[in-house]
Formats: C-alpha cells, structure tokens, sequence
C-alpha cells in the first residue's frame, strides 16, 4: 500500500513539472508574439506610415531648397517647417510608424526630369514651372499625390509652382470630397493641404491622397 502511494505522488509530481515546461513554453511564444505585433510599421507595411513618410519627406525637402538659396524669411520658415517635422514623428509614434522615416512622394519618377530640371538656364529665380501658367479651372499637377504639412491655422495650401494667392481646388476621388483652398507658402510639392484642408478630404485614418483631382480655379 505504502509503495503504491509513493509512486502516485512521483506521477503527481512529473505531471505538475510537465505542465509547468508546456505553460512556460506557451508563455514565451505568447510574449514573442506580443513583441512582434509592437514592432513599427514601414511606409511599405501601411498607408497611414506611408502618408506621414511623405509628409516628413516634403517638409524636409522645403528645407532643403531654402537653405541651398536662402533669403531673408528662409530662417523662419526652417524654424516652422522643423516644429512642423517634429510634430509629424509625434504623430509616427502614436500610430505605430517608423519614427523619423522619410518618403517624398511628390518627387517625379525615376528617370523622369522634373519640372524645375527642365526649365531653360537662362529662366529669371522668381519665374513659376509651368503649371503656374495654367488657366483658370484647368487641371494641374497630374499624377500627384497629396498629403499635408502638419501646420495649423485655418484651411490653405502651400506649394512649389502657384504663387501666394493662386486658389487651388483639391478633390480626393476616393470619396468624392473636395475643397477649395488659397495657397499661402511655398513647399516641396505641387500641391500640400495644411492639417484644416486635409481633414476636408481625407478618408479616416489616412494620410495621404493617392488618387488626387488637383485644379486652379483661381
């Protein structure tokens, strides 16, 4: 009787560590499943990351063309287009993006001159590209993406071929939504929405316009 009681309790025992070993196992595969799901999204993996990666990209690259022929307002405007990026990696981070990822969207294709490329050498600094020519309710900048700049204030648009003052009329053909909005700065595409005119158009949890209707109306 004794030995049949011990060798219960040796079974017992057994049984108990074998449980522990799977339960820790599962455990582990648990936390590395956990791990991974938190791991950051590339501009390749989402469209929200690849929105916020252009949006950088432009802002970065508005930067860029200021300091390569800066003037008298180029050190405020770096100073607001660099809050304006920091905001935007706050934003990476709350969505689970790559923090700091760049993509500038609006960029022409590889093997493509760009408008500003081609433009004769002799051509005056303060002329427009030619899309800055265009008639009054013509279609512009076709082909382009549109994203927003990260800046506040009431709904405009900023851009690197209409002048200040040029009315640009904006419509997402993803949801049939448009907005009519006055470009008051430069910046490093055809056509960016500041946060106000972007949420006019944009479909929840995007940002950035793949299938844009851009026209000068004004």
């Amino acid at each position: 009787m004794s030995r049949r009681r011990t060798l219960g309790t040796k079974k017992k025992i057994a049984l108990l560590v074998s449980a522990a070993a799977v339960a820790g196992g599962g455990a582990f595969v648990m936390a590395s499943t956990s791990n991974a799901a938190q791991s950051p999204q590339t501009a390749a993996e989402s469209t929200v990351c690849q929105g916020l990666a252009t949006a950088l990209g432009n802002n970065q690259r508005f930067i860029e063309g200021q300091r390569s022929a800066p003037d008298a307002q180029s050190a405020a405007r770096i100073a607001n287009r660099e809050a304006v990026i920091a905001q935007i990696k706050v934003q990476q981070e709350a969505s689970g993006c790559v923090v700091g990822e760049s993509a500038q969207g609006s960029q022409p294709a590889a093997g493509q001159p760009s408008q500003a490329a081609s433009a004769p050498a002799s051509a005056p600094a303060s002329q427009a590209p030619p899309a800055g020519n265009a008639a009054s309710g013509q279609q512009v900048c076709n082909g382009s993406t549109v994203t927003l700049s990260g800046e506040a204030g009431a709904p405009a648009a900023s851009s690197n071929q209409f002048p200040a003052g040029t009315k640009l009329k904006v419509t997402n053909l993803d949801n049939n939504k448009s907005t009519t909005v006055e470009v008051t700065s430069v910046s490093g595409s055809c056509a960016l929405l500041n946060n106000a005119a972007f949420e006019q158009v944009r479909e929840p949890g995007k940002f950035l316009i793949r299938r844009a209707l851009i026209e000068k109306v004004g």
